[in-house]
């Protein structure tokens, strides 16, 4: 976790609250006669952000995170309470899930009747799009969990706070969950600041959503483990392709934007891979050492090969391409994917030797398959987590795991790094053991 390992103080961590909480819990019904079935969370309930003594020695507080779970007393009247979803970004496997998991605890647990799902993202709170939004109950959320996709529907790009929060204002909205990776969860502090700017008492919880795995402080996203596991078929078809023809190599792009992590569990999950490559871990295409001269190496050494590029790798083959934005502000990358196979298949033409390459992109297949059994086990502790949260009066908040328990973390904390794969950690040693991938970099700066 060293991209998470920055100095953090104490109050940091501590995560904002729209009031004292005075009404009683309705989960403690749940607790039977003598209170033994369940437990509530108390306020010193706390998870140690490094728990490590090297990490903590010499401060007089620790930084630690807010258990997560249920609070013995909560800060809205379930009745009287009008609550929201949103989902942004782009596809995940798991959404669906969660949006039912949230419905159904707020139904069930905490007796919320009125509930709505905000069409195609943040557009939906802006009338000039006109989308109307949807009643959530637990008739209409039945069956979503076994469907891919988004059943409230997606959009990138900001809309404005104002706007936003006007809505919510307007349709006395008390408690919005948002879902959605690093642009989201920025849109939900900015929707939380102008909340508090104008003193009102509108809660914010978000649970983040990244198929990449890469928010800081959140040890694990949900439909990675599905991405992962999708990941695997393409890798499969490609190494079949590779040793079904002389010379074969299989060439599959992954996401990753800024983070490896996809293809780097794909890697191990399957041991198929000789080559990953990801944006950490930079790679020279020519030269002695250079990608190309290793695959020409493998070929005559095995006769087939497999090539793993995550999305965001190898942009340094592109420096002086400017191509834009994306709605959501991320800058648009190079497609290193078609890139490789041009350059790859032109090397093989100018040696005069024999290839046969198959070129694979499953990203939008992955991203839109539903959730395995894991994710949806997964995405109904994060939606448990996430109402607890929110009924208790917290705000300006995510719901993570860290420490292998579920914790909450400030919105600011999230968004300030990035997680990524670390070249000299554990898992990138793990994935050059698997592929046997030597460095493939010419000058003394290693990979």
């Amino acid at each position: 976790m060293h991209e998470d390992r920055h100095n953090i103080t104490a109050n940091q961590t501590e995560i904002p609250s729209l009031g004292p909480s005075k009404i009683g819990n309705p989960a403690a019904a749940m607790c039977g006669p003598d209170g033994t079935a369940c437990r509530f969370i108390g306020e010193n309930d706390r998870v140690l952000v490094y728990p490590y003594p090297q990490d903590i020695r010499g401060k007089k507080t620790p930084p630690s995170f807010e258990l997560a779970g249920p609070r013995s007393k909560i800060y809205f009247d379930p009745p009287k309470l009008k609550a929201a979803i949103v989902t942004c970004g782009g596809m995940c496997p798991g959404i669906n899930s969660l949006v039912r998991s949230i419905v159904l605890q707020l139904h069930y647990i905490y007796g919320v009747r009125n509930i709505v799902g905000v069409r195609f993202g943040l557009q939906g709170f802006i009338p000039k799009y006109g989308f109307q939004m949807m009643d959530l109950t637990p008739t209409v959320v039945e069956g979503i969990h076994g469907r891919g996709g988004s059943f409230l529907g997606m959009s990138r790009g900001p809309q404005p706070m104002e706007d936003i929060v006007d809505s919510l204002e307007r349709q006395n909205i008390g408690l919005l969950f948002m879902i959605g990776g690093d642009g989201t969860l920025r849109a939900g502090q900015a929707i939380y600041e102008e909340i508090s700017k104008r003193k009102i008492k509108i809660g914010v919880i978000c649970i983040p959503k990244t198929i990449d795995n890469d928010i800081s402080f959140v040890e694990r996203s949900f439909g990675f483990e599905t991405a992962v596991e999708a990941s695997t078929g393409a890798i499969r078809g490609a190494h079949n392709e590779a040793t079904g023809a002389p010379n074969g190599l299989g060439l599959v792009k992954l996401m990753g934007r800024l983070s490896g992590f996809v293809a780097a569990q794909a890697t191990l999950a399957l041991a198929d891979v000789n080559f990953c490559l990801i944006p950490e871990v930079e790679f020279d295409l020519e030269g002695e050492h250079g990608l190309l001269t290793q695959i020409e190496k493998r070929l005559d050494d095995r006769g087939h090969g497999v090539v793993l590029v995550a999305e965001g790798a190898g942009q340094k083959l592109f420096e002086g391409k400017d191509l834009g934005t994306d709605p959501s502000g991320n800058p648009v990358l190079a497609d290193i994917g078609v890139y490789l196979k041009m350059r790859i298949t032109e090397y093989f033409k100018e040696k005069q030797k024999a290839l046969t390459l198959k070129y694979i992109d499953p990203s939008y297949l992955i991203r839109s398959v539903p959730a395995s059994s894991d994710d949806r086990v997964f995405t109904g502790f994060l939606g448990h987590h996430a109402v607890h949260a929110g009924m208790s009066g917290r705000t300006g908040m995510l719901v993570s795991t860290w420490g292998n328990h579920f914790v909450h973390v400030p919105i600011t904390l999230a968004v300030g790094h990035r997680r990524r794969v670390d070249p000299q950690g554990g898992l990138w040693r793990a994935v050059r053991e698997a592929t046997g991938q030597p460095s493939l970099i010419n000058s003394n700066g290693g990979a």
